[in-house]
């Protein structure tokens, strides 16, 4: 109980926080409400993420003998659907129905999807992946676009005010493992998808409680061509949100697919990617054609940062996965829980957003920004080194085969640094360098990526149910090698704890070689944004 108080507590200061900051820094008004409902969303989606792979390992399969396996490739297939619906849902509110209706019919869905996974049944457990996947793609594209809209082109607070966002995201990310971690592993599972369920609900709470306050002004509003408009004698909002519904069993069923070894969804993946990029590139030549190179040119940077944003988030997203069963297996958890441990990334964020946000409006006064394609090559070689921490841990495995629990703070806090130089900046950029009319789907594409990302990271962490580490052949096993070169393979607990070490070798290593290329690279990814940097 005393976690449970500690938490709440942090979460009201820090929204307090929040709130003076905002206010004293002259942010519009309606950041702290979209930084709200964003905070209760990401609760919900963190609370899940923290038990899913757990819950299915322990709980839900566990007298299926390769359920390691299975709960890889869920996890996998929904983070991967979480990220591709944006897409859609950005697509359908630049189109259709506006930013706010998409806002509330995502976080609907999701506060259904959540209240699913309270009964332990293959109908709810299904059916509310698929809820949240639906919810999530009206949801999250749109919240982000929306901030984006309350700056001005060139605003300099535009990348602060990004940041307090972020902040905000991982502010219920830090909350969700701690609370719904420790009810769902001590009270219950369903108890804690429960929580998670009403942190949803919150959300959308607070959003609705905004738009009555009218706190958006003209933002995120309906297209006028489509207010009245009537498909079928229905208005077009209602009929998406029957659309919103009707998509759910699809994508139930794309996960029991994958559950059952099936890579349909790798083919849906590859063909979403063809497609989007292809729109991408069309847009790319109208607009050369148009005699508006810079703005062409400006669409294909935001195609190399969603590479590199998909490295990042490949080796990121072994979080909810390898890093919590080997967290579970191998680390001295101290007085935590394994699905608590994915709290300590977004607790670190919470200590370091504002400062981050105010070194890069100081950096941008002195003429000492760096630019964005330096700040993405800073990201990468952070997380490489992260988990290059995580990796060496098996140096100091103590007598009881566990590794220090002090590796997950250091690992996560190299790990984190380099998220907030990447993340936030590519949240931003993304708004500042779409065409226009095309915001919310470039805001899609940039998720798509982080699907693309999900489903690799899915293919990483089955890597580890082998039970072998690779050979020494190559230039990565010759690394790997030298790494770990002086560890007894004889050792009580190394065998296991080297499973997933040598893949965190591995990760680490390539990523920062991806970071030394992409700064090499980055005056050619500055000259092709323009005056965007």
């Amino acid at each position: 109980m005393g976690q449970l108080a500690l938490w709440t507590t942090i979460t009201i200061i820090a929204v307090l926080v929040a709130k003076w900051f905002i206010q004293k820094d002259g942010h519009p008004k309606a950041l702290f409400y979209l930084f709200f409902a964003e905070m209760w969303e990401r609760f919900s989606f963190y609370g899940m993420r923290a038990l899913l792979v757990l819950y299915i390992i322990k709980d839900y399969m566990k007298s299926v003998e390769n359920n390691e396996e299975i709960a890889y490739g869920i996890y996998a297939a929904y983070g991967a659907l979480v990220y591709a619906t944006p897409l859609l849902g950005g697509f359908i509110a630049d189109r259709l129905i506006g930013y706010r209706k998409a806002i509330m019919l995502g976080g609907v869905l999701m506060s259904i999807g959540h209240f699913f996974m309270a009964f332990p049944t293959d109908f709810f457990f299904y059916g509310a992946l698929g809820l949240l996947i639906a919810g999530n793609g009206f949801f999250k594209p749109n919240i982000s676009s929306l901030v984006g809209a309350l700056y001005k082109d060139g605003d300099i607070k535009r990348d602060s005010g990004f940041t307090i966002f972020y902040m905000g995201i991982n502010l219920g990310a830090a909350a969700a493992p701690f609370i719904c971690g420790y009810i769902g592993e001590t009270w219950g599972w369903h108890y804690g998808f429960s929580l998670a369920g009403l942190g949803m609900l919150a959300g959308v709470i607070v959003f609705w409680d905004g738009l009555k306050k009218g706190v958006f002004g003209d933002k995120g509003l309906q297209p006028a061509e489509y207010v009245n408009k009537k498909f079928f004698n229905f208005n077009i909002d209602k009929l998406v949100w029957v659309f919103g519904f009707l998509i759910v069993p699809i994508f139930a069923y794309l996960i029991v697919l994958e559950a059952g070894g099936n890579n349909f969804l790798g083919m849906i993946i590859n063909l979403l990617l063809v497609v989007s990029v292809g729109y991408a590139g069309y847009l790319m030549f109208e607009n050369y054609k148009a005699g508006q190179p810079a703005v062409a040119n400006k669409i294909g940077s935001i195609l190399i940062l969603a590479v590199l944003c998909a490295v990042f988030w490949a080796c990121f997203e072994q979080a909810g996965s390898s890093l919590t069963v080997w967290a579970d297996k191998c680390v001295n958890l101290w007085k935590l829980t394994a699905s608590q441990t994915n709290g300590i990334n977004p607790a670190i964020i919470i200590l370091f957003a504002f400062p981050f946000a105010l070194l890069w409006q100081k950096l941008d006064l002195w003429g000492r920004n760096p630019n964005t394609a330096k700040k993405f090559a800073l990201g990468l070689g952070f997380l490489g080194l992260g988990f290059l921490a995580f990796a060496y841990s098996i140096h100091f495995i103590n007598d009881a085969g566990k590794l220090p629990f002090g590796t997950l703070i250091i690992g996560w806090l190299l790990i984190t640094t380099g998220e907030l130089c990447l993340s936030p900046i590519g949240l931003s950029k993304v708004t500042q360098l779409s065409p226009k009319k095309a915001v919310a789907f470039f805001m899609g594409l940039w998720f798509l990526s982080s699907t693309v990302a999900h489903y690799i990271a899915g293919m990483l962490a089955k890597l580890t149910t082998s039970g072998q580490t690779t050979d020494s052949s190559g230039l990565l096993g010759k690394l790997n090698s030298m790494f770990f070169s002086g560890v007894d393979p004889n050792g009580v607990g190394v065998a296991e704890a080297m499973v997933y070490n040598d893949l965190f070798a591995k990760i680490g290593f390539v990523t920062i070689g991806i970071a030394i290329i992409t700064l090499l690279v980055s005056p050619v990814i500055k000259k092709l944004m323009g005056d965007v940097h």
